[in-house]
């Protein structure tokens, strides 16, 4: 009884955490004269991802490398191919000409240069150090951009002045990551006493409930009309997971990677990466001609989630492949 309290008060609050996120993420940006798309790669994606980055160093504090390079390549499959998946199966997602020219270009880039580093199935300190470096330029990029670009008036920006903003970001923020939690452990309870494996659990219950705040942002910032916050915290996310989660074990290396890394999971993610670019550049050229947006909808996401799905399939009926 008290798992099943933990799941519904961890939706109910779910729900509640995300729509102060997003509206906090939103009034932010008009304060800031910053475009949604930029501050959705910025600290609304840093926000989702705090607890990976976390996880990634305790992890390698721990010595256990493996488990942080799972953690970002996992994390950066989830949020394309589950996260965005179901976003675009419930709602249609508007992109621009520059996303795709720029900021998703720029995802596809980093995931072949993580490749390109890993291809010796080491992670060494030096990879580690180029990462960063690429978190450097990134930022720089960031900067330059926060400079060229400004937020546009939209009614569907919740009017709030700065400090109250401010405070809805972090308490949404908060709330979310606690109401995560709450459902994962409520869930994980509920399937060991049904006798559900514990690879099964952590394939499907933790590894989604640990996506839980980037799909609920996504899902609310898509379906108010902010499709430049929900595009923007998925590119952002994926990038800093290489450049930042994947760059931890690397400096406190080297690690030795096993050779699923790079025959199976890398892959998977590069993929998703290019199938995300292909879709969109897809849907611009489907527009009239002179447009310079397109529309990203269901078919997409099936295919994202297809892919996803196809994943973990994979894993649970050969679990020990590669490994």
């Amino acid at each position: 009884m008290i798992d099943l309290v933990l799941i519904a008060a961890g939706l109910l609050c779910l729900v509640w955490s995300s729509d102060r996120f997003i509206d906090g993420a939103a009034a932010i940006a008009r304060h800031g004269g910053l475009s949604p798309l930029l501050i959705g790669m910025t600290i609304v994606s840093l926000g989702t991802s705090a607890p990976e980055i976390v996880v990634s160093i305790i992890a390698s504090l721990s010595e256990a490398g493996s488990l942080a390079v799972g953690n970002a390549i996992g994390s950066n499959i989830t949020n394309i191919g589950l996260v965005l998946g179901v976003t675009l199966c419930i709602t249609s997602i508007v992109i621009d000409r520059q996303t795709v020219s720029r900021e998703l270009l720029q995802v596809v880039c980093i995931t072949l240069l993580v490749g390109a580093l890993m291809l010796d199935n080491v992670l060494s300190q030096l990879d580690g150090l180029v990462l960063l470096a690429g978190l450097i330029v990134f930022l720089l990029f960031l900067a330059k951009s926060a400079n060229e670009t400004s937020a546009p008036e939209d009614a569907a920006t919740p009017d709030l002045p700065i400090g109250r903003a401010w405070w809805s970001f972090s308490i949404g923020l908060i709330v979310l990551i606690v109401s995560s939690r709450m459902l994962v452990v409520g869930a994980v309870n509920v399937a060991t006493s049904l006798g559900v494996s514990e690879l099964i659990i952590g394939l499907t219950i933790v590894a989604i409930g640990t996506s839980l705040p980037e799909l609920a942002a996504t899902v609310v910032s898509a379906l108010r009309g902010q499709s430049d916050i929900a595009i923007g915290a998925i590119i952002g996310s994926n990038i800093f997971n290489f450049l930042v989660v994947l760059a931890v074990p690397g400096v406190l290396g080297p690690l030795t990677l096993g050779p699923s890394v790079m025959l199976r999971d890398w892959p998977i993610a590069l993929l998703l990466a290019l199938a995300i670019a292909g879709l969109s550049w897809r849907a611009l050229r489907a527009t009239r001609h002179g447009s310079s947006h397109g529309e990203l909808g269901r078919a997409s996401g099936v295919l994202l989630l297809a892919i996803y799905v196809g994943y973990v399939a994979w894993l649970i009926v050969n679990p020990d492949t590669l490994s």
